[in-house]
Order: C-alpha cells, then structure tokens, then sequence
C-alpha cells in the first residue's frame, strides 16, 4: 500500500469529521436525546460500509450480516457478564466474525450470486434459531445486559447505555473510514475485483478467486462483528431483535441508496437506517413501504446510489478542466510487418524451457486433444497453427491450467517444474504470462490498475515499472481510463501488458493479431521481437498467417487434436497433410444443378462493413447471391464469414453500406454451432422455428410433415427424442431442417462440416446439394477451401474481413488464385467462366 500526499488528505477526512462531531456532541451543539442517534449512525456507517465494499469489490452480496452484527453485540454482553476486558471481547468478536467470514466467503465462491445470498441468508436464520434457544448464554427472546467492560490497557471504564460508548462508536466510525481510504487505492482491492470481473483471466496472473472472496468475506464480517461491539455498548442491552431478516433487507436498500462500493455512500446509509423510522412516522407509512419507496426511487431515477449520482457532475468538470492528450491510438506505427527485419535467429545451444509429451484433453467423450507433443527453447518464438477445431487454444488452456472440467493426461515440463501438478494460479509465479483472444481485461479497473494488480503489494517502485510498461506498449495517455472506453486495438495492448508485467520466462498468446488493422499488427510485431530480444520465449497461436510467421522461428501444426506437422514458416506450408488441414481434401465432386443463362440477383451487398466495438470484421464488401446457385465463401476462422452470414439473413445491420433483397426474399440460417436447444425433442426444435415465424395450425403441421420427410430415416423414428441425445452430424441435420421448416428463398448455413466426422460431413453436403436441386438458393460458409470448391457454382474467398478471390470452380486458373488469396490475402479477382 502506497501513501501520498493526496491520500493521505482523504484518509484524514474521516478522522476531521470524528473529531470534529465529538467536539459538538461534548460542547451540547447536539442535543443528549440526538447524540444515541449519532453514535447509532456511525456505528450503521461500519456495518454498511462493509457490505457494500464486499458487494462493490467481490461481487458478494451478503444477507448474512445481521448474524455478524448479532455476534459482536452478544460477545459485549457475555464478555461485560464475566469480567472480559474490551480488548479481549473485540478481538473475541472480530476473531469469531473473521472465521466464519473466510468459511461462507470461500464455500459460496463456487457459486453465482443468488445462491451467496441465499447461503448467507441461512446463515443468518441459523444464527437467530441458535440466540432463541441457547437462552443460558443470549437470554433467548427476552436479552441479556451490557452492564460495563473495563478497558485492559487503561483506557477506563465503558458503561453500557452511557455517554462515554458513543463518543467510542464515532471515533470508531471515522478511523474505520480512513482506513478504507487507503485500502480502496491498494493492490488488495484491485485483486479482489480483478477477482470478481473475470476469474479466469484472473488466474493467469496468479489471484484465485476463491481466496479472494474468502478474504474479503473474513474482512467484512469482522468489521460488522466490530460494529456489534459497539451496538450493544451503546444500547447497554442486547436482544435478537435489530439482527432480524429485515434487517438484512434494509442493509442492502442501504448500500444501494449510497452507492454500492463508495465511501462517501457508506455514511448516507448508515444515516438513512439511522432515521428512516423517524422518516416513517413522519410520513405516517410502516418503515418497509417507505424503505421500499425509496429504494424503488432510487433503482430507476439514480441507479448508481445519490453519493455517486452527485459526484458524477464534479468529475466531468474536473476532465472538461484537464488537457485532454491525443488518444494512443493514433499515433502511427512506423512499419508494416512486410517492412520488418527476420527475425534473429534462436541459439542452437539453447536450452528446452518447456517440453510437453502425449497430451492429451478429454471432455466427455470429445477429446479436444490428443496425444500432442512439442518443445520449445528459450529465446525461441514457436507457432502453432491449425483450422478452427485443431485443438489450438485447448492446447494453451491446458498449459494455462484453465481447461475446467476437462480430464487432461500427459506431461509437461517447464524450467524443471511438471506443470500440471502446479495448480493454475501457481503458474504465473513460475514465470508463464498469458493474453487471451479477445482480450479479457478487467473492465471496473483502469487501464493502469489492470497492470498494477499483478502485484500482491504495491510499492513506489512497482508504479514506476507499469508507468513505464504502459508508456512501452502506447497506453500512457489513457491509464487513467477504463478499458470499455478504449477501442478494441488498445484493449489489446493492454491485454499484453498486463501479461508481461512481471517479466515472465515463457509468454502464451491466443490470436494476438485478430481484429487489429495492419498498423497495430505492426505494431504488435514490434513488440514481440523486443520481448524475444529481452530473452522472452513466446508461444503464440493465430490465424493471420502472414504476420504469424512474420515473428516465427518454427511452426507447428494441429489438426482435430493431434500434431500434424512442423518446419520453419517458409517450409510449413509445403506439406501436404498441413495444406490440407487448411484447404481440405474431398473424393469426388457432389453433382450440382446447371445453370442456365444469367439469373436474377435475390441478395445484394454494395460497400459493406461491420465494426464490434471499435473491431473491423468486415470491409468493403460488395456481393451478388444470385437466384438458384450454391454459393460458397471461404476463410479461415476470423475471416469474417459468420458476419457476412448475419448480414446476408438480415439478422445483423451492417455498420456501414446497404444491403437490398430483390422483392420478397425470405432468408433462413443454420448458425455455426447449430444453437439447438438441447433440452427440447426434435419435434419441439421444428416446432419453436415454425412458431417464431408465425406458422401455426394446419400449415403448421404441414410443414412439420414436410421438413421430416427431408430428415433421414433415423431421425425421423426418434422425433420425440430430445436434440442433447443426437451425433454431431444428426443434429447438423436438424438444425439445417429447423431453418428449412419456413420455406425459404434462400437458405444460409455456417460451417456445416464443423466437428463432424468425413462420412458425415458428406451425408449433410449431399443432402445440401439435392436442395439446390430443388431450386433453392444455397450460401455455405465453410472453413475449408476445397469442399466450398466442390460443391458450389460460385467460390468467394474471404481474407481479414474483405473479399480476396472470387469466381468459378470451372475456371482452371480460379483454384490457384483462390488459394493463393486463403493464405496471403492479396485481393484478386479470376475471370469466371459458364
């Protein structure tokens, strides 16, 4: 935890504010019969500043407080009934609280946030069945006393109901705010919600989320634990009626109504559970309707609590009043990766710093991978490449330790350490970094915070460091920001960053290149030749070959969960059982129907483009689907073609350029994936699609009659089944029968052959291609080159987003520059022929 001077100003606003209550409350400013209300809202202040920092910093929101609350009180009335010190009853209070905390808080990390509540809801109901019977030690339903505790450390006498606890309970409230101030700038609050935005990228730096909750569950409980000290002090009496579920209830309203996760909205709701049954009376309502006005009121006109609502004007003043600096994006990388230099090359004497053998990775009955061997040395940069489904990313989770339930086999040798022994978050501190595909950065820190939580403690010296890191990368001028208001380019530096902050041994990139233009691929590029002259190893996979190999000094290549081959970038590619992988091999030509003359045009595309978020998927795309052809538009994963697939249904609006249909055109899609519902029979799967599109009685059954008979004979004897119970290929039968039970004019379908076994992806293909022979406009959108080659009038080759090839498959010329343009991307157009 670092302290600077303007931190330290904060801090000491709480202390200023104690001190200066208590001067009013002792000089008589506050009325005697307002000061057991004053002390009464400090003591809420802790209570509620600990919930809502547990449900702003950890994502818990626990209903289980009261029984913390109820805790402290009764260790103050049994303590004051056997002569305990206040020391040894606080630190009783705070223990016991502490220790049930980290138990709830490590035991509900497993779940989501609705079963957290309801397990500290029982708790709490626990809590008070055990206050009503255990009456020998709590006095049941009719309390037990507070008569006096005596301070261990001569701090005097405190009576229970007298003056001296109250002036406690404020000063106790302002050191407690303090002590937050610092703690909500410290590297354990940026873990805990680095913890709770994303878990999984949360593990790669070494924060297991589990301990974090616990931690800050143990934290929470033992300030509310506190806080009954102080209670039952104030009241001098102790009964289980302040610890009710209402009370818990009023907590949460509490919180809410201040702003969850601010200091500031801590003191509102301990004053508004202060004075809402004076407000109630005031009003003449019962407390829960005026609570529940308020917090309905709250909810929909200031969502984020009034402390924030109120703060949010002062903070736009203050940026309006800053020179705002160029965004980082703009400035201009100085190189293309076509201008780059080779890279150096490795030390052939270096040695292996990662050996993996016979991986393998099972889920279920799929295996994502399967018996994988590779090595990699120090100061060497290794590729893997392979088409969507290779195993690529199972590969890099496995050796991320974040496969989840999959049952991974194997070995795998890092420094001298078996990796696979070492639990995940274990494997940041043996000196791995990790990045992920699209960027999973923790998105309520700043772009700083996100570097700076990779440190347990955070000292001068470490702010230093990611100062310099971010102005490395080209982030200096946003590390105030949050990353959602950075584009996609930038979340992806950052994403890197944060990945090389602590200088690891070995860094594992998953698609670094994807959905950068070519200036930050450049870019990027750059910065891994920097990191591999540091001594850096890199292990990276991606889809953009052409910069892949650009930063490559080998590659190696996976297919359906196996290695297939390997050799330098310039050599890869030669082999043939590599070039297939990506292009595909087919036995025979499918027979499709002739075209005749020119037909019309059903689907046009004039300049379109499409943008996620500040991520280009698609450019410039300009398309003809034309009446009664098969046609086929192939890339690699990434390319674009499930945008293009959105676009060409009508489902997606483009960002930019028109999309027109001729006449009535309606269009039907098989997404990638299927996204059938499992739990439904395939009768129920037909049925929703018929019903979504307004079909129903007779017609209704008569086209369930229809689309089962294009099913084969299999599915049609199972139609009661549910669609969970079906193969790879039989539910690609059905998802295709879905989208055909509309009758549609043309009909998409995206990646049809994905995962599925060669016998079957030749089954759905022919079944494909008879309704081309029934006149129906067919758009495939298929991986690989070769079987859109073979079973479509009309390729169009898709690279990065635009359109790199296109033409006929009769044309002899067509199939080199269609190949050519798969890989390197270079925008060529072959002479179609009839």
């Amino acid at each position: 935890m670092v302290f600077n001077r303007s931190l330290l100003a904060k801090a000491a606003l709480g202390p200023a504010a104690g001190a200066v209550l208590m001067a009013f409350m002792a000089s008589g400013a506050i009325p005697a019969y307002q000061m057991y209300s004053v002390a009464l809202a400090a003591v809420y202040t802790i209570v509620v500043l600990s919930v809502g920092l547990l449900a702003g910093w950890s994502g818990i929101w626990s209903v289980g407080h009261p029984a913390f609350f109820a805790i402290g009180a009764y260790f103050a009335a049994y303590g004051s009934g056997h002569g305990w010190s206040l020391e040894a009853v606080i630190l009783g209070a705070v223990t016991t609280g502490a220790v049930l905390g980290a138990f709830l808080g490590f035991a509900g990390a497993r779940f989501s946030t609705l079963y957290i509540a309801l397990l500290t809801l029982a708790f709490t109901m626990v809590a008070l069945e055990v206050i009503n019977r255990w009456s020998s030690v709590t006095g049941g339903d009719q309390g037990i006393p507070v008569i006096q505790l005596d301070s261990a450390l001569g701090l005097g006498t405190l009576a229970g109901g007298g003056v001296e606890p109250q002036y406690l309970a404020v000063g106790a409230a302002a050191v407690v705010l303090a002590i937050a101030v610092p703690a909500a700038a410290s590297g354990l609050r940026m873990r805990l919600v680095a913890a709770k935005s994303h878990p999984l990228a949360a593990r790669t730096i070494g924060i297991a989320p589990e301990a974090q909750s616990s931690l800050a569950f143990a934290a929470s409980a033992a300030a509310t634990s506190f806080a009954g000290v102080l209670l039952g002090l104030i009241t001098g009496f102790v009964s289980p009626d302040p610890f009710s579920l209402n009370f818990g209830i009023s907590l949460i309203a509490a919180c809410v109504l201040g702003g969850v996760g601010t200091i500031v909205g801590a003191v509102a709701g301990g004053i508004y559970l202060t004075w809402n049954p004076s407000l109630s009376s005031a009003v003449g309502l019962p407390q829960p309707v005026v609570q529940g006005i308020v917090l309905v009121g709250v909810l929909l006109f200031l969502p984020g609590g009034v402390v924030p609502f109120l703060a949010r004007p002062a903070r736009t003043l203050l940026r309006k009043l800053r020179p705002t600096p160029p965004p980082a994006s703009a400035r201009p990388a100085p190189e293309t990766v076509s201008g780059l230099q080779p890279m150096r090359p490795t030390r052939a004497d270096a040695p292996v710093l990662l050996r993996v053998e016979h991986l393998s990775v099972a889920y279920g009955g799929l295996k994502a991978l399967e018996d994988a061997s590779l090595s990699l040395r120090e100061d060497e940069v290794l590729a893997v490449i392979g088409p969507n489904g290779a195993g690529k990313t199972t590969l890099l989770n496995a050796l991320s330790g974040l496969t989840g339930s999959g049952r991974v086999s194997g070995t795998a040798d890092f420094a001298g350490t078996q990796l696979f022994k070492a639990r995940s978050t274990a494997r940041r501190r043996l000196g791995m970094g990790r990045t992920f595909q699209h960027a999973e950065v923790f998105s309520e820190l700043t772009v700083a915070e996100n570097v700076l939580c990779t440190r347990r403690r955070i000292r001068p010296r470490d702010r230093v460091a990611a100062a310099e890191l971010l102005e490395a990368v080209g982030l200096a001028d946003v590390a105030d920001r949050r990353p959602g208001e950075l584009p996609f380019g930038l979340q992806k530096r950052l994403d890197l960053a944060r990945a090389i902050a602590e200088e690891p041994k070995l860094l594992v990139l998953d698609e670094p290149f994807g959905g950068l233009d070519a200036g930050e691929r450049a870019l990027l590029a750059q910065h891994i030749r920097r990191l591999h002259e540091s001594g850096t190893s890199v292990l990276i996979i991606d889809h953009v070959l052409d910069d892949l190999f650009s930063v490559a000094h080998r590659v190696l290549a996976f297919d359906f969960g196996r290695t297939i081959g390997e050799g330098t970038p310039d050599t890869v590619l030669d082999d043939p059982a590599v070039r297939s992988s990506y292009l595909g091999t087919v036995g025979g030509r499918a027979q499709l129907p002739e075209r005749t003359g020119e037909q019309r045009s059903v689907i046009r595309l004039d300049g379109v483009g499409h943008t996620y978020g500040g991520v280009v998927a698609l450019r410039d795309i300009d398309l003809d689907v034309s009446e009664g052809v098969v046609l086929g538009i192939a890339g690699a994963n990434g390319a674009g073609k499930s945008t293009l697939a959105g676009i060409l249904h009508g489902s997606l609006k483009p960002s930019r350029g028109d999309r027109q249909a001729g006449g009535t055109v309606r269009t039907s899609l098989a997404p990638e994936g299927r996204a059938l519902f499992k739990t439904l029979s395939l009768k129920e799967n037909l049925e929703v699609a018929a019903y979504a599109a307004g079909i129903t009685g007779a017609p209704l059954r008569e086209r369930l009659e229809e689309t089962t008979l294009w099913l084969p004979p299999r599915l049609r004897d199972r139609m009661s089944v549910s669609a969970a119970g079906l193969s790879g290929g039989e539910q690609q039968m059905l998802a295709i029968a879905r989208a055909l039970i509309v009758r549609p004019d043309v009909l998409i379908v995206d990646e049809p052959a994905l995962g599925l076994a060669p016998a079957l992806v030749d089954e759905v293909y022919d079944r494909l291609v008879r309704l081309a022979h029934d006149g129906l406009t067919v758009v495939l959108l298929e991986q690989l080159l070769s079987r859109a080659m073979s079973v479509c009038h009309e390729v169009v080759v898709l690279h990065e987003g635009v359109i790199a090839a296109q033409g006929r498959p009769g044309d002899p010329s067509f199939a080199t520059l269609a190949e050519a343009a798969y890989f390197s991307g270079e925008r060529q157009t072959a002479a179609t022929t009839a």
